[in-house]
């Protein structure tokens, strides 16, 4: 996959961001967001109800749509594989959120722990973060070893498409100093 330079960043209008739990998409997320004036949007916010219930996927769909439809957006999460595919056929750019495997449990548990001990963390309206925990240790295994291979061919596929591929520290660092 050829990945692009952060400064096309700048110039995007319509950016999905991806990768696995844990690796800091929603942080860099709302910071672009915040820089680029763009409206930010999370995929669990409107793929959950409160208590970790699950919108049927024809009103998560639905609502999905509704956010591709506008000029100008950011969109946070993976989803189904039906709106990742949708999501990439709608934006100019991808945040390919794709660190270390350890580096995405490391920082997943910081966040598991900080929401137990009642620090403000992003979650669903109505969804704990602790009660979850271990089911999110399987799922960013899944993820590791099934979508994050899919998802790499698909994007090295994705010839009209800017990728940014934030695969080190130091690529998010960079990223972060020209966000600041």
């Amino acid at each position: 996959m050829k990945c692009a330079d952060t400064g096309s960043l700048f110039n995007a209008k319509r950016i999905m961001v991806i990768g696995n739990a844990g690796g800091g998409k929603t942080w860099l997320s709302r910071k672009i967001c915040a820089h680029l004036g763009l409206p930010y949007h999370a995929v669990d916010d409107m793929l959950w109800k409160p208590g970790w219930e699950r919108v049927d996927e024809p009103a998560f769909m639905q609502a999905h749509a509704g956010v591709l439809g506008g000029d100008r957006w950011l969109v946070d999460g993976v989803g189904s594989w039906a709106s990742v595919e949708a999501r990439l056929e709608a934006c100019d750019m991808v945040v390919f959120v794709d660190l270390p495997f350890i580096l995405h449990l490391r920082w997943a548990a910081k966040r598991q722990v900080a929401s137990l001990l009642g620090r403000e963390v992003h979650a669903p309206e109505g969804c704990k973060l602790w009660p979850v925990t271990f089911r999110l240790v399987g799922l960013m295994w899944w993820v590791h070893r099934n979508l994050r291979p899919r998802l790499s061919q698909v994007l090295a596929r994705a010839d009209d498409k800017q990728v940014l591929c934030v695969s080190t520290r130091q690529v998010l660092n960079d990223l972060l100093e020209r966000l600041a």
